[in-house]
C-alpha cells in the first residue's frame, strides 16, 4: 500500500515538469509562428503546405497536450487541496479556453489538403493575425490557471513532504 503512495513531491513535481515541457512546447509553437508569418510576409506563394503542416502540428499537439494532459492534472491538483476557487476558476477559465481551440480545429481544416491550402493560402495571413490574437488570449488564461493553481499550491506540497520526512 504503501508502495502506492507518491509523496506530495513526487506528485506534484511531476506536473511541475508536465507544466515545463508544455511551456516548452509553447516557445516552440512561437518560434514556426514567427518564421510562417515572415515566411508569408516574404512571399506567401512560396510557403508550401509541409511548412503549414509543421506548424499545425505543433499547433494542434500543443492544444491536445494542454486539454488531455496539464488542465486535468491541474484540476486534479486543485482537487487534492480542495481548493474550490481554484476549480471554479478552472471551469470558467476552461469554458473561455474553448474558443480558441474551435480557431484551431478551424485552421487546421482550412490547411488540411494540398487542394485547400491553393484555395486558402491568400488568407493565410489573415488567419495568422486572428490566431495571435486567439493564442495571446489563451496563454493569458492559461497562465492564470497554471499560476492560480499549481504555483499557489506548489509551496504547500514542499511543505507537506517536508513535514512527512521530518
Amino acid at each position: 500500500m504503501l508502495e502506492d503512495c507518491k509523496s506530495a513531491l513526487e506528485r506534484w513535481g511531476g506536473v511541475h515538469r508536465l507544466i515545463d515541457r508544455w511551456l516548452d512546447e509553447r516557445r516552440d509553437l512561437l518560434v514556426n509562428f514567427v518564421e510562417l508569418k515572415e515566411a508569408c510576409d516574404a512571399e506567401l506563394e512560396a510557403v508550401t503546405k509541409e511548412r503549414i503542416d509543421a506548424f499545425s502540428e505543433l499547433l494542434m499537439d500543443y492544444i491536445s497536450a494542454g486539454h488531455f494532459e496539464v488542465y486535468p492534472q491541474l484540476r486534479e491538483e486543485a482537487r487534492a487541496f480542495a481548493d474550490e476557487e481554484a476549480l471554479t476558476l478552472a471551469d470558467r477559465l476552461l469554458q473561455r479556453l474553448e474558443m480558441s481551440t474551435e480557431l484551431v480545429l478551424n485552421f487546421d481544416a482550412d490547411y488540411a489538403s494540398p487542394g485547400r491550402v491553393r484555395q486558402h493560402l491568400g488568407r493565410l495571413p489573415a488567419w495568422l493575425e486572428r490566431l495571435a490574437h486567439g493564442l495571446t488570449e489563451r496563454f493569458s488564461l492559461e497562465d492564470e490557471l497554471i499560476g492560480r493553481i499549481h504555483a499557489r499550491h506548489a509551496p504547500d506540497a514542499a511543505r507537506a513532504e517536508l513535514r512527512s520526512e521530518l
